[in-house]
């Protein structure tokens, strides 16, 4: 039921996630990927070629690639229908259900129950609404196939992040046509705890540094978790005005606004390792000339 939770960004503080291997967990943060990831010889040579292959996209499912918001709206009506509930067409109330927790929205919002019991039925019914509902979705967001296609074109590898379950996703990406798509997806499988740690996770999987990642989201949070794994953040105007969006690289109503030169420009003012870490000179003030000769 993560997606109806509030999840944590990560990655403020350069925390990773792990990983296990034959010799032990290993743990895997952003600056390890960024000096692990560097490119070869043959791939910079090949990346001087074809400069848009070094790039790595990454897209969240909420809002990005589906109208996820009226999923949540219509489960939401669909519960309170077999309920027998009546859902207030008030703000505040519409923008709970969207972004709040399930059980302050059971509890606070629409004081329907406060028993554990039944708040954790209720909770399971409303998932299950939900992906009773993804599964009919056939339409993808307008210009994400157009976009998608212009991308596949260049080359460039994407990855499609999700806490949703792997089988139910991949299922609807068959359906609305979007599958051939995506060379790698990360799912509620991948067991990662934050946004950021499923944008690593992409990372990893397309083999790309994070550094050279470009997320597309549509939220604030996620912008954030972006930046803090030292990647470029496209962000989609809708379920927040632009004026909100001000923190992301590049700000767009819609995919049709896009073009594969814009990623270029994302990287072109400072070159390729312009967000990698480096340390900072300290400038050293210059010594006082001591006179050696009285001049009184």
């Amino acid at each position: 039921n993560k997606f109806f939770n509030e999840e944590e960004i990560g990655a403020e503080y350069g925390e990773g996630f792990e990983t296990f291997r034959l010799d032990g967990p290993l743990k895997v943060d952003v600056d390890f990927l960024n000096e692990k990831l560097q490119e070869g010889f043959l791939k910079r040579i090949r990346y001087a070629m074809k400069p848009d292959e070094a790039f790595g996209l990454i897209f969240s499912w909420d809002n990005v690639l589906a109208d996820s918001r009226a999923l949540r709206l219509s489960s939401w009506q669909q519960l309170a229908y077999e309920e027998g509930k009546n859902i207030s067409e008030d703000a505040d109330v519409q923008s709970s259900l969207l972004y709040a927790k399930v059980d302050h929205v059971l509890r606070k919002v629409l004081f329907w129950e406060n028993r554990e019991s039944e708040l954790e039925r209720l909770e399971s019914r409303l998932s299950q609404l939900y992906y009773e509902n993804m599964l009919k979705l056939t339409k993808p967001i307008e210009g994400v196939k157009e976009w998608l296609d212009a991308v596949s074109t260049a080359r460039i590898p994407c990855a499609l992040v999700s806490c949703l379950d792997r089988k139910c996703l991949l299922e609807t990406l068959h359906q609305m046509g979007l599958n051939k798509y995506f060379q790698a997806i990360v799912t509620k499988e991948d067991g990662m705890d934050s946004i950021a740690h499923r944008f690593l996770s992409a990372a990893v999987k397309l083999d790309r540094k994070p550094s050279k990642c470009v997320v597309f989201e549509d939220d604030l949070r996620g912008i954030t978790a972006a930046h803090n794994c030292t990647m470029m953040a496209v962000a989609l105007i809708g379920a927040h005005p632009a004026y909100e969006l001000v923190q992301a690289d590049l700000a767009v109503a819609s995919f049709s606004e896009l073009s594969v030169i814009n990623l270029r420009r994302l990287f072109a003012h400072k070159g390729s390792t312009f967000m990698d870490v480096q340390k900072q000179v300290v400038e050293k003030s210059p010594t006082k000339r001591k006179l050696t000769i009285d001049t009184i």
